[in-house]
């Protein structure tokens, strides 16, 4: 035990299990190994060591961290509270006594945030990469499917037609936004906490600003106190998580909803579908209503985490042991389900022609017809109220816009010419957007052809 000297008792077997944090932050060894390494090396430089002890220190860390990648070392939960006291017992056995001056000048508190803040940069980094993949995939699907009509919602009942690779370029869109909430945060940390010690700095003539380089930060932190209990980027990696567990969430919901066979619009494969232990011939998008249900996981380590820290005195408190789990189930979960999810869909067939058929005559052109009316010069409402006429005569006998020849139209309103016919036609409909940002295939097409080169 560490911290034992001043008790005359160890801690009781029960009390270290329930004390431990060792199986959830063993998912720290290789930063506390980075950040050690950068410790000893500076304590050397300063002179509070030699030359000598410090490079056996750092031999020895590296044999550790040899060990663990090798599968040849793997500390046991029950013998240590954490892997600080693993990887430092650890480091006692290979090197003696030597080992105990690794800790000179650093506390657990500062040595926990400075470990905390590497890994999360490098998790952030991980998921701006696996989010990246899945653009490209998006990318590559969308770029078959700029002219394949489908039915867009709005309250979930057929507003207005766009193209499957409108509907995708969404979540790009979608998934981008989810990038650079991780980028900001990364990028935000960019001050070191190492030397703080346990609240207040240290006698000794550390070297903060020689860590705060070897270990990438761009400066030292101003303020011991806060560096070693601040937890602020936890929260804001957990939240960047959430709504990105939210995207996925949505686009799940879509996928279940595809997949049925009332929309019969998408079918997933075999490797990436379960069955029915009863039922023969059930074919289920359990993965992806597991990445929906387990949105909810997400959401619920925010908020614990949140309800820990909103009590905490200044500084560190023990409580700050639980921001491990929340951070790591988070983050594994997360991108576990960007992975899944990025394989399911390039895996997966779309129905292409399902809507060009289904939406022949079907109102959701009523706005390019109340469109074509505002062009002729009659005022939107005034329009919005002429086509909501033709809708509901067309209802009253059972028809769609199939039924509405030009004679027809004449009846509500003389202005209507054989023009407007031609506003009917699902075939040409993406075609008549005008907008940038609408799915005119144009647009998408130039959309697809930005999102190739920043995505290279």
């Amino acid at each position: 035990m560490l911290w034992g000297g001043r008790f005359k008792e160890s801690l009781n077997l029960k009390a270290l299990k329930f004390s431990s944090s060792l199986n959830v932050d063993i998912n720290l060894i290789e930063e506390d190994i980075e950040g050690s390494i950068a410790h000893a090396a500076m304590l050397s430089k300063t002179g509070i060591i030699s030359p000598e002890e410090s490079e056996k220190i750092i031999n020895g860390l590296l044999q550790i961290k040899n060990e663990w990648e090798n599968n040849s070392w793997k500390p046991d939960e029950n013998e240590f509270e954490d892997i600080h006291s693993a990887v430092e017992t650890k480091l006692f056995n290979i090197i003696g006594d030597s080992a105990g001056k690794l800790h000179t000048g650093r506390s657990r508190n500062d040595q926990v945030a400075t470990d905390l803040i590497l890994w999360t940069k490098n998790a952030c980094t991980l998921l701006e990469q696996t989010l990246t993949n899945i653009q490209k995939t998006f990318i590559d699907i969308s770029s078959n499917h700029t002219e394949t009509i489908i039915t867009g919602y709005t309250h979930l009942q057929r507003a207005q037609p766009i193209s499957l690779a409108f509907h995708l370029l969404a979540y790009v869109e979608m998934f981008q936004r989810d990038k650079k909430r991780f980028n900001i945060l990364k990028v935000s940390l960019n001050e070191s906490p190492l030397g703080s010690g346990a609240l207040a700095g240290s006698t000794l003539p550390l070297d903060r600003n020689f860590t705060t380089e070897k270990l990438g930060f761009d400066s030292p932190s101003a303020n011991a106190l806060d560096s070693v209990s601040n937890r602020d980027f936890i929260l804001d990696f957990l939240n960047a998580s959430s709504i990105g567990m939210m995207h996925l969430s949505r686009l799940s919901e879509e996928i279940i909803i595809w997949s049925t066979s009332e929309f019969n619009f998408i079918k997933l494969a075999d490797n990436y579908s379960t069955g029915s232990s009863l039922m023969p011939q059930k074919k289920n998008p359990d993965l992806a209503e597991l990445i929906r249900g387990r949105t909810g996981k997400i959401y619920g380590n925010y908020i614990s985490f949140a309800s820990t820290m909103k009590g905490l005195p200044l500084s560190y408190n023990r409580d700050l042991q639980e921001d491990k789990e929340p951070l790591f189930s988070s983050f594994f979960t997360y991108v576990d389900s960007l992975e899944i999810m990025n394989e399911m869909i390039s895996s997966a067939k779309f129905n292409a022609g399902k809507f060009i058929n289904e939406l022949k005559g079907d109102f959701s052109l009523a706005t390019d017809l109340a469109d074509w009316l505002v062009l002729k010069g009659i005022p939107f409402r005034k329009a919005h109220e002429i086509v909501g006429e033709v809708v509901k005569r067309l209802e009253e006998k059972n028809q769609n816009f199939t039924g509405a020849d030009l004679a027809f139209l004449k009846k509500i309103n003389p202005i209507f010419d054989e023009t407007a016919i031609e506003c009917l036609n699902i075939s040409t409909s993406l075609e008549r957007k005008k907008t940038y940002g609408s799915p005119n295939p144009y647009f998408i097409k130039e959309q697809i052809s930005r999102w190739q080169k920043l995505l290279s």
